[in-house]
């Protein structure tokens, strides 16, 4: 099941690639449902089970314009971003792979967008990729064992954890949270898609490519903490709610970890993809100047 966050409302996405339409969530249960995703996150559960029995061949679908995709989640309570948790990522950044739990850090919400953006780059700003493998949680989870985590994941999406290097690494101490927040730094999409929906959710490949060059190219199979482990370990300690986002970390190939590092310019165009979800793509341009 493909679920959307289409025009600020909960739509289902049915159709084959490149053809896809759309089913308002609304509309479909007859106002039970909806119309927005956070409350179609709060009754998760039921909005399962109705949709296990709901009939849609009946219901007119429109076919699906990308230009109004948001983020499939864009009123999660938190925000979690998991560092360092690939190992080949991990020394391409000059650490030692974690043993434990990877550094946790925030996205801030304002950050967020849909899949097909147009990115400004801040002056001076060395504006860094992460294509990453993005889970929503549709259950609140506490103290949950790593066997059955899954059942607390709504679905997975595609993420860009962009980075500005500079405000992010400058000052006594890291601001992780703040250098990956600037507008547009948070773009996911096209959609969440349920874990029933793949073979094998714990297996998927991402990747990442500059005008047309591939850049990153992984597996989720490599992740150190794999999705159940992460809900698990994090629920141990905080409560998740339904609609929170996890950003579970990055492959290798960013452009700090290069020589000579490289960065994003203006005018380049950044197209990100998780296999069996879909792409997001991103357009970079220069600050606007003031008179």
């Amino acid at each position: 099941m493909r679920i959307a966050n289409y025009d600020n409302r909960a739509v289902l996405v049915t159709g084959e690639t490149g053809a896809e339409q759309v089913l308002d969530i609304a509309g479909l249960s007859k106002g039970r449902f909806g119309p927005d995703l956070p409350s179609v996150y709060r009754s998760w559960d039921k909005v399962n089970e109705w949709l296990a029995g709901a009939a849609y061949t009946d219901h007119p679908a429109t076919p699906l314009d990308r230009s109004k995709l948001g983020a499939p989640s864009p009123e999660p309570r938190q925000v979690f971003a998991v560092g360092l948790n690939y190992r080949d990522h991990a020394a391409e950044s000059g650490f030692d792979s974690p043993t434990d739990l990877p550094p946790v850090f925030t996205k801030y919400v304002s950050s967020f967008t849909g899949p097909d953006t147009d990115v400004i780059i801040p002056d001076g700003g060395n504006v860094d990729w992460e294509v990453e493998l993005v889970a929503v949680i549709g259950r609140q989870a506490s103290k949950v064992a790593r066997d059955g985590a899954w059942s607390y994941v709504a679905g997975l999406t595609v993420g860009q954890d962009i980075s500005e290097r500079i405000s992010q690494l400058r000052g006594p101490a890291p601001q992780f949270g703040l250098g990956k927040s600037f507008a547009g730094f948070s773009p996911q999409g096209p959609w969440l898609v349920t874990p029933d929906e793949f073979d094998n959710p714990d297996d998927l490949e991402l990747g990442c490519t500059i005008d047309g060059e591939e850049i990153q190219k992984g597996r989720t199979r490599d992740l150190i903490v794999s999705i159940p482990m992460l809900i698990s370990t994090l629920s141990q300690t905080v409560t998740l709610y339904p609609g929170d986002v996890i950003f579970t970390g990055t492959p290798a190939g960013v452009g700090v970890g290069r020589d000579p590092k490289r960065f994003l310019a203006v005018g380049e165009r950044m197209r990100s993809w998780v296999e069996g979800i879909g792409e997001v793509n991103q357009h970079f341009v220069a600050e606007p100047r003031t008179i």
